[in-house]
C-alpha cells in the first residue's frame, strides 16, 4: 500500500456551482421534414412577433427582461444587440429597428447556461503572469479546470489562490459574474479570443466555438513555457467534437487574451499531450500517448506540428495494467524531469503515480513509483465517474511540489509533497 505520510492534503475543495452561468446564443430546433425554404423559418417568426410589438410594449418586455437577469451578466445590453446582428437572416424584410427592437431580438436568440453545474475536475496550475504584493518566499498561481454543464458540454474555466512558504494553500473564490470572450479573429480552426480588460480572471470562460470543439475542451494542461527569458503559458487540450476528438494548443500571455490552434501530425490524433517547459537540444518536445497505452516522448521544431516518437514507459505495475497517461507537463528539477502519470488498474481503478526522467535525455527513466502517490479513497470515491483520482498539472515553488487533483470527475482538491521526499520514493 502507498504511504502518504508524506503527503500534505489541504482542505479545500474546488466543488461545481449551477449558480454560475453565462450567456449564451440560442438557436431554434431544426425546421421539420416538410419544411418549405421558400417560407419564413421559425427565426423569421419570432422576430416578425417582436417587431409586431408597440413600440411602448417592446420597450417594458426589454426593461422587465434585464431587470431580471441584468445582475447576473456583464453588459447585458451589449450583449444582446451583438447577438441581433449576427441574426440578419432573421429579419426578412425588416430594415429599420429602434434600439428596444434590436436588444430585444437579441434577447429571444439567447439563454443561460450553467457551465459548472455537473462537475469541476482536471486541474493544472502555474505562477500566475503577476505576483505583484504576494509575501516573500510565497506565490500566487493561476489554477484551470474543466467544467461540466448540461449535456456533458465542457469548457475552461479559472481560480486564482496563494502558496505561502510556511505551506499555507489558499485559493480566492471566484467572482459572480461569469463571462465568454470575444472572437477577434477566426482563420479556419484558428480563433484568437479576448475578455474584457477588466474582468477578472475567474470570470473568464472559453466555450467551444468550431464544430470540432462543439461537446468539449477537456482537460487543459497549461505550462509556463520559458524561450528566451520570455514566459507564455501553453496548453494542450482535448477538442471534442461529439463523434471525433483532437489535440489542440492554448497560447497566452496574461489569461486575457488567448489564441486556439489545431495542432498537426499523427500524434495529434490522441488525447494528453504534455508540452515540456522548455525546449530540450534547441527543439521543442511533448510528452505523448499514441497507442492508448503507453507514453512516448515526441520532439518537434514547430509547436503544431507532432509525429510519432519513443516509447518511454509501458504499464508495469498492476495499479497500471490497462494504461498509464501522463498528469501535465514535466516539471524541472536539479536532479531531472519530474513526470507525474496516472495509471488506470482493476475496475477501471484509476491512480497517481511518477518517474523521474534524465534531463539531458528524457527518454531515460531514472526512477519510477511502484506504489501510486494518489489514489481513490473509500470515503471519497464516488461521483459521476466513480474510483478515480486525476490531475492535468502540478508546479514547483521552491522545495515544494503543489499537486491539485480532481475526484471522481466531479470536484477538485489539493495536497502538497516536498521534492526531497518524493524524490526519495521515486530513487530507492
Amino acid at each position: 500500500m502507498p504511504d502518504h505520510s508524506f503527503l500534505n492534503r489541504h482542505a479545500l475543495h474546488l466543488r461545481p456551482d449551477p449558480s454560475r452561468v453565462v450567456v449564451r446564443a440560442f438557436r431554434p430546433s431544426v425546421e421539420p421534414r416538410d419544411y418549405n425554404p421558400l417560407d419564413k423559418t421559425r427565426a423569421n417568426h419570432i422576430v416578425d412577433r417582436v417587431l409586431a410589438l408597440a413600440p411602448a410594449d417592446a420597450e417594458t418586455v426589454l426593461a422587465a427582461t434585464l431587470e431580471n437577469f441584468d445582475d447576473r451578466h456583464r453588459n447585458l445590453p451589449a450583449t444582446f444587440e451583438r447577438r441581433a446582428q449576427e441574426m440578419e437572416d432573421a429579419f426578412s424584410s425588416h430594415c429599420c429597428f429602434t434600439p428596444a427592437q434590436l436588444q430585444l431580438v437579441g434577447a429571444y436568440f439567447m439563454h443561460e447556461y450553467s457551465f459548472e453545474a455537473a462537475a469541476l475536475f482536471n486541474p493544472s496550475i502555474v505562477p500566475h503572469p503577476s505576483q505583484t504584493g504576494v509575501a516573500p518566499g510565497g506565490v500566487r498561481f493561476v489554477l484551470s479546470l474543466r467544467a461540466v454543464g448540461e449535456g456533458h458540454i465542457s469548457s475552461l474555466t479559472f481560480r486564482c489562490g496563494t502558496f505561502l512558504a510556511d505551506g499555507t494553500l489558499t485559493i480566492d473564490p471566484p467572482t459572480r459574474l461569469a463571462s465568454l470572450p470575444t472572437v477577434t479573429v477566426r482563420l479556419g480552426d484558428r480563433l484568437d479570443l479576448a475578455f474584457e480588460p477588466d474582468s477578472d480572471i475567474t470570470e473568464r470562460v472559453i466555450f467551444p466555438v468550431t464544430e470540432a470543439q462543439a461537446n468539449g475542451i477537456e482537460d487543459a494542461r497549461f505550462v509556463a513555457f520559458v524561450d528566451e527569458s520570455k514566459t507564455t503559458y501553453y496548453a494542450t487540450y482535448t477538442a471534442y467534437s461529439g463523434q471525433s476528438i483532437r489535440s489542440e494548443l492554448i497560447e497566452t500571455c496574461d489569461f486575457q487574451t488567448f489564441r486556439l490552434a489545431p495542432l498537426r501530425g499523427p500524434a495529434a490524433g490522441s488525447k494528453g499531450m504534455a508540452l515540456f517547459p522548455r525546449r530540450i537540444g534547441g527543439r521543442y518536445a511533448m510528452i505523448a500517448r499514441h497507442d492508448n497505452e503507453s507514453l512516448h516522448l515526441v520532439y518537434s521544431d514547430s509547436l503544431l506540428e507532432w509525429g510519432l516518437g519513443t516509447p518511454i514507459l509501458k504499464p508495469e505495475f498492476p495499479w497500471e495494467f490497462i494504461q498509464i497517461g501522463n498528469c501535465g507537463s514535466p516539471i524541472e528539477l536539479d536532479e531531472g524531469w519530474l513526470l507525474l502519470t496516472h495509471g488506470v488498474g482493476p475496475v477501471r481503478h484509476y491512480s497517481i503515480g511518477a518517474v523521474l526522467l534524465d534531463k539531458d535525455d528524457p527518454s531515460r527513466v531514472l526512477g519510477r513509483s511502484n506504489v501510486p502517490l494518489v489514489q481513490p479513497e473509500k470515503s471519497t470515491r464516488e461521483g459521476y465517474v466513480p474510483n478515480v483520482v486525476y490531475s492535468c498539472g502540478a508546479m514547483r515553488h521552491g522545495e515544494w511540489i503543489i499537486l491539485p487533483y480532481a475526484i471522481s470527475d466531479t470536484f477538485s482538491t489539493i495536497a502538497t509533497v516536498k521534492v526531497a521526499s518524493l524524490l526519495a520514493m521515486l530513487t530507492r
